[in-house]
């Protein structure tokens, strides 16, 4: 056979495997290589770049663990730093070195393994709780312009649930009660979880965590010493934690000792035993309304942007009071509140004592302080209590002894409510002069709270002719929407709106049903809240006489309070438990 032609058969017997390579098959059972994809023309596809799985993994994790340790640093720096009133908040407030912190790391990276963890633990639920503490004072600065006030502030949170109720309805009030307790259970788990985490971080780089902790030291205590200070005035070396706590507990010292000190105040009482035939001489036969419009403060006869429009509601009722024979007197008294809590205001001007907080105002109602209220009752006077906005069980009324007393049920209101306020105030005065004044009566003290400027103004009515306010179903014809948004110029806007509205109508009642035995005192119960005032606002809220009979006003004439019902800014300020007693003077007897 040719060798040619033998090269060209194939050969007998079994195949040849191929030469053995790693990672070949071993036998025909076994998987073989996998086959290179083909292109056109017979190519073979280059092979896709490929991630090995033990690589992948790592990475993935390494980002997550980066990410949660970025977010424990930010969620422990934040409760150290972010300062508890909102005008502070800026970037400064996050570039400082605060003392706390400083103290804290050092402590965690030379515990024991064993006692490290608990250590964390606790150190994070401290510092979550006292980041609530911040948020609760900001939330207070911003409303009542003082700080939350831990051992008598709790209970108006009640009172807010039921603002909100009023004001938006209770779902809404119940998602804003869930929300704010889901802040107070998780913040300070977070923030523990977040201490606890940097812990492990900072123990596994022991010696870079130690350097920088001493650097960050050294710095702390140099710009402690130089007062060093950021471009906004803030200082770089921050304690602001420890002072925060501080307040606080000296708070709790100061509520304690204010007790004994309220006590002693209550006990001493010029007018506790005079007898009623000694008590008011100079008003009998007149009836005598204290009306308190909610939120009228110092900035609403002022401020610029609210005080024009409401000295041209002011000026022109003065105007149209005086040519129906009347006159007026007005001054400034200052509040024991800011922003809220009216009932305190209500305490201080009828008790003649300075009710600023709850402990006051309860240690005033277990006692038998003589109200000015009390002082008219005992003087002969029928006293009336309307309360447009009291919903609910009312015990103050049985301390303030009124002889008849009329809350939001007996008013009977059967229209639409206009924001917080369950009736207008127009509805309020009409049914206490049908109620009460309409028929021949004896003389009366009456004390009315009139709330359609109650925050948060975003609906007021229109004023209806005085004989067809009947139940006040002609309301839903009268409605005025506030404006749709809601920020600080709207708000100021619908406020201001809101103060008009009231100023009128009580010039407008007084011009319908006054008379020669009306004594109207109108006065604010205290400033609006922080995003209405403007800034440093006072406490003031303006005070007006309006009256018929010249001889009423001639007694106050030595107060020095200004013509009219708009008082200027050089008319005379009292702090508001100074009234009861002057009142008792100006209008008892002269020898």
């Amino acid at each position: 056979m040719s060798p040619l032609i033998s090269r060209r058969r194939p050969a007998v017997g079994p195949p040849v495997p191929p030469p053995r390579t790693p990672g070949s098959a071993t036998s025909p059972g076994e998987a073989g290589p996998p086959k290179e994809p083909a292109l056109p023309g017979g190519a073979i596809a280059p092979e896709e770049p490929t991630v090995p799985r033990e690589v992948a993994a790592p990475r993935g994790r390494r980002i997550l663990a980066g990410a949660g340790t970025g977010l424990a640093a930010v969620l422990v720096v934040a409760a150290l730093v972010v300062p508890d009133e909102l005008h502070r908040l800026g970037p400064g407030a996050f570039l400082r070195i605060p003392l706390e912190g400083l103290v804290a790391a050092g402590l965690l990276v030379v515990l024991p393994a064993r006692a490290r963890r608990p250590v964390a633990v606790l150190l994070g639920l401290v510092l979550g709780l006292l980041g609530l503490l911040k948020l609760l004072d900001m939330g207070f600065f911003a409303a009542r312009g003082r700080p939350f006030d831990v051992l008598l502030d709790w209970r108006l949170f009640d009172d807010g649930f039921g603002f909100l109720a009023d004001s938006v309805g209770r779902t809404g009030a119940v998602a804003a009660a869930a929300g704010a307790l889901l802040l107070a259970v998780g913040l300070p788990v977070l923030v523990a979880w977040g201490v606890l985490r940097l812990a492990r971080v900072a123990v596994r780089h022991r010696a870079t965590s130690v350097r920088v902790v001493a650097a960050l030291s050294v710095l702390w205590l140099g710009c402690a010493l130089f007062g060093v200070r950021l471009a906004a005035g803030v200082p770089v070396a921050d304690r602001d934690a420890t002072a925060l706590v501080a307040a606080h507990a000296g708070q709790i010292r100061a509520g304690l000792r204010d007790r004994v000190a309220f006590a002693r105040e209550a006990s001493v009482d010029a007018y506790r035993d005079v007898p009623g035939d000694r008590l008011l001489t100079a008003l009998r036969g007149k009836d005598v309304l204290v009306a308190f419009v909610e939120s009228y403060g110092r900035d609403a006869v002022e401020a610029p942007g609210l005080a024009p429009g409401v000295a041209a509601v002011l000026d022109d009722g003065y105007r149209r009071l005086r040519a129906a024979g009347y006159d007026a007197r007005s001054g400034f008294l200052r509040s024991p509140t800011f922003g809220g809590g009216s009932w305190l205001a209500h305490d201080t001007l009828l008790s003649g004592l300075w009710i600023d907080n709850d402990q006051r105002h309860r240690d005033l109602l277990a006692g038998d302080r003589l109200t000015l209220n009390g002082a008219f009752h005992r003087a002969g006077w029928q006293t009336v209590g309307v309360m447009p906005a009291t919903t609910q069980p009312w015990p103050e009324g049985r301390f303030f002894g009124f002889d008849r007393y009329y809350d939001a049920e007996k008013l009977a209101y059967r229209g639409p409510k206009f924001s917080y306020a369950p009736m207008p105030d127009q509805y309020a005065l009409a049914t206490f002069q049908r109620l009460e004044r309409a028929e021949p009566h004896a003389p009366l003290m009456a004390e009315i709270p009139l709330i359609s400027s109650h925050s948060p103004w975003s609906a007021i009515p229109q004023p209806v002719p005085w004989a067809a306010v009947g139940d006040g179903t002609i309301f839903h014809q009268a409605r005025i929407e506030g404006p749709v948004r809601r920020d600080s110029a709207a708000i100021r806007a619908g406020y201001r709106q809101s103060i008009e509205y009231t100023l009128r109508t009580l010039v407008s009642y007084v011009l319908t049903y006054g008379g020669d035995d009306l004594v109207l005192v109108f006065l604010g119960d205290h400033q609006p809240a922080a995003p209405v005032t403007s800034e440093h606002a006072s406490r003031d809220v303006p005070i007006t006489f309006v009256a018929k009979d010249s001889r009423v006003l001639d007694r106050i004439a030595g107060w020095g309070w200004q013509d009219g019902l708009r008082p200027g800014p050089q008319a005379p300020v009292w702090p508001m438990d100074a009234f009861r007693d002057r009142f008792l003077a100006a209008f008892g007897p002269t020898h």
